[in-house]
């Protein structure tokens, strides 16, 4: 009796690695079995494992917008177009224009100028006919006609001149002044100051107030005796 349950013990003692082993094992393949099993449910879920896949709808939506911008983008870039080449042909007619005016200016510009010394060319003519109308002519008439033709001539003459802009100078008994006068001689200053112009050789001209022909005088200097 002692000797059989020594043997039960020895046999316990021998089967007991491997009931450990079994057990262990055992409880491994129930962890892994679990973790398997919570896996696949995730994964059949979708709903706490990996990054949700954006939907569909936002994508087609972006597309459209920037499809209509496009759109936008190309319709104003025709209106400008149309805009700036619309300018380009207003300002080329512009400057053709100014062109022709510019033209029309320098050959017409004396139009006006031309007309009024038409008038002076008639006086002149009708001087001459007066000095050459006959033979027997009295001399006296005759010079009588050419002092008043050259008269006229000169007073019409010097109307022409100022209805466009024209003066003439009237320097005597006034300062000498480099911008108007060019000194031809020197005279005594008997009664004028020195420095003044006493007497004119040719007359000068001013155009708007713009000298275009100095006037050469004489300047009235001390006299050292």
């Amino acid at each position: 009796m002692a000797a059989a349950g020594r043997s039960a013990r020895a046999a316990g003692r021998c089967f007991s690695p491997l009931l450990q082993f079994s057990h262990h094992h055992l409880r491994y393949d129930r962890g892994l079995s679990f973790a398997f099993s919570t896996a696949a449910q995730q994964r059949s879920t979708g709903d706490d494992c990996g990054p949700e896949d954006p939907p569909d709808e936002p994508r087609h939506l972006n597309e459209n917008s920037l499809e209509l911008k496009a759109t936008k983008l190309e319709e104003q870039v025709r209106v400008l177009t149309e805009r700036y080449q619309r300018a380009l042909t207003d300002s080329e007619n512009v400057r053709r224009r100014t062109q022709k005016f510019v033209e029309d200016a320098k050959i017409f510009g004396i139009q006006s100028f031309c007309r009024d010394l038409v008038e002076v060319a008639d006086i002149l003519e009708k001087t001459t006919e007066s000095t050459t109308g006959g033979e027997h002519n009295d001399p006296t008439l005759t010079l009588k006609n050419i002092c008043e033709g050259l008269s006229l001539l000169e007073s019409k003459l010097q109307t022409i001149f100022v209805k466009h802009g024209l003066q003439k100078m009237h320097p005597i008994g006034g300062k000498y002044d480099p911008y108007d006068h060019e000194i031809v001689c020197h005279v005594p200053a008997e009664e004028m100051e020195p420095g003044t112009v006493a007497l004119v050789t040719l007359d000068g001209y001013k155009l708007h107030g713009r000298t275009i022909r100095h006037a050469h005088v004489g300047v009235a200097v001390e006299s050292h005796e």
